[in-house]
């Protein structure tokens, strides 16, 4: 497959691939990952669907890169366009499930393919998603680390997302501490190199 095809394919697999992770937290009700809780606040207070505040949260996100002079990609583009329409198809075919071993089996299900997911999009280099350029943007303006950047971003989502309604539990602590070296692990076999 020539290498543009398939970084575009590899882009859109990865997000849909990352909406379905988001619905399998989602369905298993043991907390979901760190934004989540804030869109299901959201969703929650709004009555809209998952899918469109992801949307709507996302190109607010984006207006905010405005003054850190982050510059989006496509893959940021599609980012927003291809998680907001696959969530709700996701959430409408993943079924709720009873008993806690199926429940934990659900998130840590979602929680390794959201890294292999996360990994897909981001190993074809064709832009970050709006809240990975909002935290490398505001890394780059105030000089902290993007460890501290991303620490207060998540923190506050999650706190305001809790105070909406939105679930939080054990599973938005194992993804918060666990995603990133699963992302780490995973991006070797999904980076696609742009020249030769």
């Amino acid at each position: 497959m020539p290498r543009r095809r398939r970084r575009l394919v590899q882009l859109v697999l990865g997000l849909v691939g990352y909406a379905l992770s988001m619905a399998l937290m989602m369905r298993a009700g043991l907390g979901s990952m760190p934004w989540d809780v804030l869109h299901q606040g959201l969703a929650l207070r709004t009555g809209l669907s998952i899918g469109v505040v992801v949307a709507v949260t996302g190109v607010v996100v984006l207006l905010l890169w405005l003054p850190l002079r982050e510059r989006p990609g496509i893959g940021t583009l599609a980012n927003v366009v291809v998680i907001a329409l696959a969530v709700d198809g996701a959430l409408a075919v993943v079924p709720v499930v009873d008993g806690l071993w199926a429940r934990a089996g659900l998130a840590v299900t979602g929680i390794v393919l959201n890294a292999a997911a996360t990994a897909a999009y981001i190993g074809v280099g064709l832009g970050a998603g709006p809240r990975d350029g909002l935290m490398t943007g505001l890394a780059a303006r105030t000089g902290r680390s993007v460890r501290a950047a991303r620490t207060g971003i998540e923190v506050t989502v999650v706190l305001s997302g809790w105070l909406l309604g939105g679930t939080f539990g054990l599973v938005t602590v194992v993804y918060a501490l666990g995603v990133g070296p699963l992302v780490q692990w995973f991006l070797p076999w999904f980076t696609v190199r742009t020249s030769r």
